[in-house]
């Protein structure tokens, strides 16, 4: 938390407001010429009766730093490994981890810049958080917010810039082909330097589909007050499951501006979507691409597109409201379980923390468990969904040479002690740079015993060791690594 906090009693966003109005009618009268400067405003503001605060990031720290790497990873290159090029939107810009183009400015601020070289070149900033489990509690409600200011330049300079705040379905990692029917919700989005956000949901099939693909379901509105580049507007999107049907919600600065309810997109596609674990949160300025078709023109970067504007952000955080504060599954829902610490398995934790596993000596150990670190859910009752094992574990081998890491996962439908399910999986080779990299059921099947089915007060197991290598590995646990089982 911030140590220094405004003293007035009115709220940061009100003072936002207020501030915003006053330089306007100033500069009405000729009085003011330059922009006060756009800063942090305090902590991420206390959450009103009845909501409870899930997750948060006020970007407190010295300046020219990277974010919280216990909340973030960083994006790098061109796509993902193995995924769409140019992060599938024609993208041109080369995200990196440098600091200049993405760290925290020592003001309460996370900085995202983007910047040319002089060869034409343009590197950005990137980032989504580690958490992927961000859903609405079964008749609840779920906010995402960030209190945001666009790059601040319009006109031909502005020509490419795209900031976006936004949110993809957990499903979508380590998959990367699976959009648009996950889930995909932008909270802001903005091009050009338009005076405008643009909230858009993306669903079902691309092209074309119940959200209109590839341009969604989409609407956009000035920025009230200022405008949406000259100073920091807060972004909320809801998605609200305490009313029949269910919606999600757009805001900026708390005025309505965009809805869709499930009806709207069909039961198939809103399933599809929010059946799964969750969400992650992402925050990135990217340069040219296709800005939804159709909506606004392309982002494309001209001769006069002025380098190293940046996006800064203020906060991010995450609510829930009813119930109850863990947003749990519906019955036929899977479920999603974090690695933890203790060895259980459960709601992700506050923090994140790691084990070690130990090194395969140089032996082969594929398939066989080798000291293994153990996480355990007993009591597990539900359904067998018709899915099957998803997870998404956080490793890192340092600078280690050729280790590799390996997961069975096991289903004792009754907790008697008999295993009806184990699924042993392909072994992920880690790369020799220090980082974690994701490890996930998409290195397929290497062996499989028994079949899923109804689990009554029954218990889940994962098992995680070095299949191979010479030195141990970390896996990162508490509120990283997640396991999502077709149990429901």
């Amino acid at each position: 938390m911030r140590t220094s906090r405004t003293t007035s009693a009115a709220h940061p966003r009100a003072l936002s407001r207020w501030r915003a109005a006053l330089i306007a009618a100033l500069a009405a009268v000729g009085v003011v010429t330059v922009m006060l400067p756009a800063d942090a405003r305090g902590d991420v503001p206390p959450p009103p009766p009845g909501w409870t605060l899930q997750w948060s990031d006020d970007f407190t720290g010295p300046g020219n730093t990277l974010p919280s790497s216990a909340n973030w990873q960083i994006d790098t290159g061109h796509n993902y490994p193995g995924g769409p090029a140019n992060w599938g939107t024609g993208e041109i810009q080369n995200y990196t981890a440098n600091p200049s183009n993405l760290s925290l400015d020592g003001a309460g601020n996370l900085r995202i810049t983007p910047l040319k070289d002089s060869a034409g070149n343009w590197t950005s900033g990137r980032i989504e958080t580690r958490r992927a489990d961000f859903k609405a509690p079964a008749g609840g409600t779920l906010a995402i917010e960030g209190r945001i200011q666009m790059p601040n330049v319009t006109g031909r300079q502005a020509l490419g810039y795209w900031p976006a705040f936004w949110a993809l379905g957990a499903p979508y990692r380590g998959n990367y082909w699976n959009w648009p029917a996950i889930g995909e919700f932008d909270i802001m989005e903005n091009v050009n330097g338009i005076n405008s956000v643009w909230g858009v949901l993306h669903c079902g099939v691309n092209p074309g589909g119940p959200c209109n693909e590839t341009q969604g379901i989409g609407a956009s509105r000035a920025c009230p007050g200022a405008s949406c580049q000259s100073a920091f507007h807060t972004y909320r999107f809801e998605w609200d499951r305490s009313v029949s049907p269910n919606v999600l919600r757009w805001y900026v600065d708390g005025q309505l501006y965009q809805s869709v309810d499930e009806n709207r997109v069909g039961a198939e596609a809103w399933q599809n979507m929010t059946s799964h674990a969750g969400y992650f949160i992402l925050l990135n300025v990217a340069m040219g691409g296709a800005f939804p078709d159709g909506v606004a023109g392309h982002a494309t970067p001209v001769a006069e597109t002025v380098s190293g504007r940046p996006m800064l952000v203020d906060y991010v955080a995450v609510w829930t409201r009813g119930g109850g504060t863990d947003p749990g599954p519906d019955p036929g829902d899977p479920t999603a379980l974090h690695l933890r610490s203790g060895g259980t398995l459960g709601a992700a934790q506050p923090s994140a923390s790691t084990v070690t596993l130990a090194s395969a000596g140089g032996v082969n150990r594929d398939g066989t468990p080798h000291n293994p670190q153990v996480f355990t859910a007993t009591g597990v009752s539900g359904a067998y969904t018709g899915g099957s094992t998803q997870f998404d574990l956080f490793v890192d081998a340092g600078t280690t040479v050729a280790n590799g890491q390996q997961i069975r996962v096991s289903y004792d439908r009754t907790g008697d002690g008999s295993w009806e399910r184990a699924e042993t999986y392909h072994y992920f080779a880690t790369d020799p740079v220090p980082g974690y990299e994701h490890y996930t059921h998409t290195r397929g099947l290497r062996s499989a015993t028994g079949t899923h089915g109804t689990m009554t007060n029954g218990t889940v197991r994962v098992e995680v060791w070095n299949a191979i290598g010479n030195g141990p590995s970390t896996v990162g646990i508490g509120n990283q690594s997640q396991l999502t089982v077709p149990i429901g």
